[in-house]
């Protein structure tokens, strides 16, 4: 059985029919499952002192670890061989994908953006990152898009598919596991700082190739390859997560805007160093114009799965 091709195959299914909302309200999602184990842990173990907190912090990653690839392992034992098994590896990993997700909530920011409605534009955008929207104008506000369409290209995207393809569903599970547990508690608080230090690093290690290859799709996809590659050279390591600028610094060559910067959380003021200083701020049409390349980058991803699956 080709894992490769059995990805490729599930990028195509969730292209093009996204995880539907019938399904969703009847069963919910494999990451809200994952997402209400690691709440219950939290609450139940997320106490003490700083080293009981990570002590903790780190069972409660290896139980929601073993959970979710338990029956992955399980399942792929059990797959059919040949193309049966590549179409069955295809439809289980499928909920794990989130391609055309994040295309609908993006482009759900762009549209009012472009029809020069920001309030709708904020609320959008409110739902995908977790900056203050009230505070944001409207390169604000198409910062932030941008932002969270070239971070979660990687996390959302390319990464599951990459540990898909060399693991498995168990690869998948695992790095959909971690994720979650990164997104949930894994944050620089008084809360999650000893207690989400080992989802952390966990998401960091498993993010490192995905990220970079990410970069590569978005500067191979575009019209400006040699721009979107020497802006991710010298400004990804600018970045504050060692991850997300790799993706995020190749989008903004590409596009030839900045991105990153000073943005508020609440009532803090992160002072964060900008990503290709020195362009300009994007607007709606770069809205526009990231989410076409994000559609050939993946296509381009999709296809180099395929060949390696067949190869």
């Amino acid at each position: 059985m080709s894992l490769a091709a059995a990805m490729a195959l599930a990028l195509a299914l969730d292209a093009v029919m996204g995880w539907p909302e019938r399904l969703y309200a009847r069963i919910g999602h494999p990451v809200t499952w994952i997402g209400r184990l690691i709440s219950a842990l939290e609450a139940r173990l997320n106490r003490g002192g700083t080293w009981r907190r990570r002590v903790a912090g780190a069972a409660c990653v290896a139980v929601v670890l073993a959970v979710a690839v338990g029956p992955a392992v399980l399942a792929q034992r059990l797959l059919p061989q040949g193309v049966a098994g590549v179409l069955v590896a295809a439809i289980l990993a499928w909920p794990l994908v989130a391609v055309r997700s994040l295309y609908d909530h993006v482009a759900a920011v762009a549209r009012p953006l472009a029809a020069r409605d920001l309030e709708a534009a904020r609320r959008a955008v409110a739902l995908i990152v977790g900056r203050d929207p009230a505070r944001l104008d409207a390169a604000g506000v198409a910062r932030a898009g941008i932002e969270s369409l070239a971070e979660n290209a990687s996390d959302g995207v390319v990464a599951p598919l990459v540990w898909g393809a060399v693991l498995g569903l168990p690869g998948l599970a695992a790095y959909k596991a971690a994720n979650t547990l990164d997104s949930m508690i894994g944050h620089r608080s008084a809360r999650y700082e000893d207690f989400g230090k080992a989802a952390a690093r966990l998401d960091d290690l498993m993010n490192l190739v995905p990220a970079r290859l990410t970069g590569v799709l978005f500067a191979v996809a575009s019209t400006r390859p040699r721009a979107a590659l020497g802006v991710m050279a010298r400004d990804a390591r600018r970045h504050r997560s060692p991850n997300a600028g790799w993706p995020e610094a190749a989008m903004a060559g590409a596009l030839g805007i900045r991105l990153s910067g000073p943005r508020t959380y609440g009532t803090t003021v992160a002072e964060e160093p900008w990503v290709n200083a020195g362009a300009p701020d994007p607007r709606a049409a770069e809205m526009g114009a990231a989410l076409a390349l994000y559609v050939r980058a993946m296509v381009l991803f999709g296809a180099g799965l395929g060949v390696v699956g067949v190869v």
